[in-house]
């Protein structure tokens, strides 16, 4: 585990191993985070993310055998999950990003102090943390009482990824938001611009989710119907998290499982 940092999140498990009678000392509890995501298990980004995370703490990874982008909060509660394990700390699910979250948290990674989801490929702003599977998965853990955070990476119209570039620059936003209290039934949501520069140490602007509706525009063709509305254009209100994240700011949101205000 690295130094200088106090990780915030629920208690870790017992120590890996138990004193002798001659009064050896025990040793430290391992840290452990669950890694998910919804893009699938041999993704870039979840590389990305074990790479920026591997310093922090043992990594136990349980992700979707194939992608899964954009199944929202779907659970499979009927008919069996299958699983394969790849290694001792790397699990394959033929399920849905949420049920990777209760897999890891139930069964492979019980004590986890975090669950990280991610990194998305593709922004997850606004009102797209009601379609992502990458933030239900960090909403499910947040409901089981984990401490999560999802994580995402906005490209740029006709640009590729540079995963190492994005793994150097999440890895302190990773130490910082560890560090933080946060409270029960929250969760973080972190999206990482795509800024033309190869800067790594961006802006972090801690901001609220701008939840307007896209521009949702669709073609016809005869009786099919095509989407054509455009991510990049879509509406911006200054200092919510789409105008910051498009704008080349790391946008960082705190997210509350209440969907209703109380009356």
């Amino acid at each position: 585990m690295g130094v200088g940092i106090a990780l915030r999140g629920r208690p870790v498990g017992r120590p890996s191993r138990m004193g002798d009678a001659e009064g050896t000392p025990l040793s430290q509890p391992t840290v452990q985070f669950a890694i998910t995501n919804d893009d699938g298990i041999d993704a870039p980004g979840i590389a990305a993310l074990a790479r920026a995370a591997s310093a922090l703490a043992e990594l136990v990874v349980v992700a979707p055998a194939a992608a899964q982008s954009g199944v929202g909060h779907q659970l499979t509660t009927e008919g069996a999950l299958h699983t394969q394990a790849l290694d001792g700390h790397h699990y394959s699910v033929d399920g849905k990003p949420a049920d990777c979250a209760r897999l890891a948290l139930t069964h492979f990674a019980p004590h986890a102090a975090w669950l990280l989801s991610g990194v998305n490929h593709g922004a997850n702003l606004g009102s797209d943390v009601y379609t992502s599977g990458t933030v239900a998965a960090a909403r499910e853990a947040a409901l089981l009482g984990c401490s999560s955070m999802a994580i995402s990476q906005y490209v740029g119209r006709g640009r590729e990824v540079d995963w190492d570039l994005t793994a150097r620059r999440l890895a302190p936003v990773l130490r910082m938001l560890l560090a933080r209290d946060l409270a029960p039934g929250r969760f973080w949501n972190v999206n990482l611009p795509h800024p033309p520069s190869d800067a790594v140490e961006l802006p972090v602007v801690f901001c609220r989710l701008d939840t307007r509706a896209h521009g949702v525009r669709y073609r016809r063709e005869g009786d099919v119907f095509v989407y054509a509305g455009d991510y990049h254009e879509r509406p911006r209100l200054a200092g919510r998290d789409v105008d910051v994240c498009m704008g080349g700011r790391i946008a960082v949101t705190e997210v509350t499982l209440e969907i209703a205000a109380d009356r």
